[in-house]
């Protein structure tokens, strides 16, 4: 009987370093070792969103995102099915992307802001990250995203991270690290916990002595 996917949550705060950690684990592993799939790609067109009291859209809400279609697709790549999702792109909040297909793997790997806020995922992972950085660092690391990437003014930022980021982090996000199994401080590196970690799941893709690989 084939053995069922190990499946891993990673969270934390904006610009906390998860696509970081996250691209680091993926460098140490072969592609079909590890299926990726990123909670963006489960945001909902801008025309669904929240806006706050001065009509700026509010992205930092868990219902921003597609929670329910977001669990039932990793209940299905755990149960060794393919899924499909369009690319979500955030220049283009309006517009479906490409199809990207995710093929299920020993490990999968759930990334997002509110994958542990909803109880249908959280529940699936048999490993639960969460990374962790002090505010006014996290800050410094989205304003240098923001501007460089997403072409975002350094004063809209600043509002967004004053009155959507921290508000949403404080509320929906911060309540879970404690339950997480790793917690990892990303000041300054992670090293040591990307060791770690990298360690525990190459255990689970590496044949046990006697068996055939």
């Amino acid at each position: 009987m084939q053995k069922k996917p190990y499946l891993v949550g990673i969270s934390g705060g904006s610009a906390s370093g998860k696509t970081h950690f996250l691209d680091s684990l993926k460098k140490r592993f072969n592609t079909d070792e590890l299926c990726i799939v990123s909670q963006d790609n489960y945001y909902k067109l801008a025309f669904n969103h929240t806006r706050d009291e001065n009509g700026h859209i509010n992205f930092d809400l868990p219902d921003c995102v597609a929670l329910e279609d977001f669990a039932a697709d990793m209940a299905a790549l755990h149960r060794g099915e393919t899924i499909q999702r369009h690319e979500y792109r955030f220049q283009h909040e309006d517009q479906r992307g490409p199809l990207l297909t995710f093929k299920p793997a020993p490990i999968i790997v759930c990334e997002g802001l509110f994958i542990f806020y909803h109880s249908s995922l959280f529940d699936q992972f048999d490993l639960k990250v969460f990374i962790n950085a002090d505010e006014d660092i996290a800050l410094q690391r989205r304003l240098k995203r923001d501007v460089a990437e997403r072409n975002i003014n350094e004063d809209f930022i600043l509002y967004q991270w004053k009155h959507h980021v921290m508000p949403s982090y404080r509320q929906f996000l911060l309540p879970f690290m404690a339950k997480a199994d790793i917690i990892v401080n990303n000041n300054t590196h992670f090293d040591n916990s990307l060791k770690m970690v990298t360690a525990y799941l190459e255990k689970l893709v590496q044949p046990k002595p006697g068996t055939n690989a």
